[in-house]
């Protein structure tokens, strides 16, 4: 992939990333296929780090020269057939398919958010870099092209979300975890980048506070106080962690 790819602008910010991570923990939560990742507990046990390993992987195949890239596709591959030999059942190809779409989708969200409008031509090169992925992955039924995603993600909204007993214990799990204020600092960013069914499945009101608060971050980024502030609104366990996110790509 080429060192000026908008990908690896949109994954070389720890910015972006943390809104990638904060939408897809919202969507994570109602997707109908939540209960495979409650099989093995490891994810209401430590939700954050679940999750944060999820878009780690993700990031890892996008700067990752091509070998590299095949062989940490083929890992998740492998950690998932693990768990469905244990539950002796397979997990079906459209939940693979929502988990690509999510971070299409906020990747998208993430960075127009925080930065500017894609052009289309960038849009295509985001969807290719995660079709591929889902080929090497062997799944079916993908999208070919980022206006058929475009209507298939809909679709896959529509179908495969529901708010059940697993969307409020992980949201219980979250606020564990990150504290009051931090949880309630997530919940807003949510809302900022989440489809409009995923705020309604979760009765968000429709109001998110954070808004005028993002144009006072971006300044805060020119003047260079924005690792002062992630500082303090972030889990101490987490902040090595996304300081090393930044790259000189983005």
């Amino acid at each position: 992939m080429p060192e000026k790819s908008v990908v690896r602008k949109i994954w070389g910010k720890s910015d972006t990333i943390l809104f990638v991570f904060a939408g897809a923990s919202a969507e994570f939560a109602l997707n109908k296929a939540v209960d495979w990742l409650y099989f093995t507990g490891r994810l209401p046990a430590d939700p954050l780090g679940r999750l944060f390993s999820t878009v780690m992987y993700a990031r890892k195949i996008v700067f990752s020269e091509k070998e590299a890239a095949l062989k940490a596709i083929d890992q998740i591959t492998g950690i998932h057939r693990t768990v469905e030999k244990k539950r002796g059942d397979k997990i079906p190809d459209w939940a693979y398919r929502d988990v690509l779409f999510m971070l299409i989708h906020y990747s998208i969200a993430s960075f127009e958010l925080l930065e500017r409008k894609l052009t289309e031509k960038e849009k295509d090169e985001l969807f290719d870099v995660f079709y591929r992925m889902g080929k090497r992955m062997e799944l079916t039924g993908l999208p070919l092209n980022y206006t058929e995603w475009v209507v298939m993600r809909e679709e896959h909204l529509k179908q495969n979300l529901v708010k059940s007993h697993y969307s409020s214990d992980l949201f219980k799990q979250y606020k564990k975890h990150l504290g009051t204020g931090r949880y309630i600092l997530l919940k807003e960013s949510q809302k900022l980048v989440c489809p409009p069914i995923v705020i309604q499945l979760l009765n968000f009101n429709r109001s998110p506070i954070l808004k005028p608060v993002i144009f006072i971050y971006k300044l805060s980024r020119a003047i260079r106080l924005d690792s002062l502030i992630k500082a303090i609104v972030l889990p101490g366990e987490y902040k090595a962690q996304i300081r090393s996110l930044d790259t000189s790509y983005a």
